[in-house]
């Protein structure tokens, strides 16, 4: 019994203390979120301009001849 409660005591501790260091390091990950929201603003705007001009688009690309 003694052996298992130093092992949750154990577990506990070094739970407590990475969940001690993810919340002290702060900044982590945000030059990656910054990024990958830029890149959704960037698919949404192209997908938004297609969309506005879908028809224009196809009539020009149907109308390359070879």
């Amino acid at each position: 019994m003694p052996r298992a409660l130093a092992l949750l005591t154990l577990v506990r501790l070094t739970l407590t203390d990475r969940i001690r260091r993810l919340r002290d390091s702060g900044d982590r990950g945000s030059e990656t979120t910054e990024k990958v929201l830029w890149i959704a603003f960037l698919v949404i705007l192209v997908v938004g301009v297609y969309a506005i001009f879908q028809s224009k688009i196809i009539t020009k690309i149907t109308g390359i001849n070879l």
